[in-house]
């Protein structure tokens, strides 16, 4: 049977900590961000984690 093979995108898009989380963008980065609050902006630069019950199915197309 072939290898299974990763989904590119979500290999551009995720990481895998050390801990096991998986590390993801800010949506709401790209432009037109003179509108946005500036607390929120700047909330926006720090990397997130992505929900436990979505990180089962990103680690499937991760590996």
């Amino acid at each position: 049977m072939p290898k299974m093979k990763s989904v590119k995108g979500a290999v551009k898009r995720f990481k895998v900590k050390k801990s096991g989380k998986i590390k993801r963008g800010t949506a709401y980065r790209s432009h037109i961000l003179t509108k946005v609050d500036g607390k929120h902006h700047r909330s926006m630069r720090s990397a997130k984690h992505v929900d436990s019950v979505d990180a089962k199915n990103i680690k499937e197309m991760i590996n």
